[in-house]
């Protein structure tokens, strides 16, 4: 039998739903204007800059990064066209490879940084009060474990 949203269900995930599409996509434009980049490139950059010596097996950077990995090496190779992510074979594994985020990358994603944390303040932070940050932070580790999120958070 089916569970049916009653009103205030219906209501509240599609405020959910517009929110979070609204916030990616301002987010993604913005990012776009300012560095010349999308937002998942961004996450790819970042998730190379805090991994040890700048660097991640492609299969970790793809469930890392919430990407296919079909999706991730075509993202990597336009980080590769950019100068930013170079790739190294494994070498214990001939089939595996590496990205690595280079100088270059590193200076786009130190440029990129400040205009997107100052849109994701003004976007997300600035519109709540303290407890609901402290609400929005408790409500999303939920989801996250209920939904078994095999990615790190920080």
């Amino acid at each position: 039998m089916t569970r049916w949203l009653d009103p205030d269900e219906q209501r509240t995930w599609r405020a959910f739903l517009a929110a979070s599409r609204a916030l990616m996509e301002t987010l993604d434009r913005e990012l776009q204007r300012d560095a010349g980049m999308p937002h998942a490139y961004y996450e790819i950059l970042v998730r190379l800059s805090e991994a040890p010596g700048r660097e991640l097996r492609m299969t970790d950077l793809a469930l890392a990064s919430g990407s296919s990995r079909s999706r991730l090496s075509h993202a990597v190779a336009r980080l590769e066209a950019a100068g930013w992510v170079c790739r190294r074979d494994c070498p214990t594994d001939r089939r595996g490879q590496f990205a690595v985020l280079t100088d270059t990358g590193f200076a786009a994603l130190a440029a990129a940084a400040p205009g997107h944390v100052e849109g994701v303040r003004r976007h997300l932070f600035d519109a709540l009060s303290p407890a609901q940050v402290d609400q929005l932070r408790r409500i999303s580790e939920s989801l996250v474990d209920h939904l078994g999120v095999d990615r790190p958070l920080s």
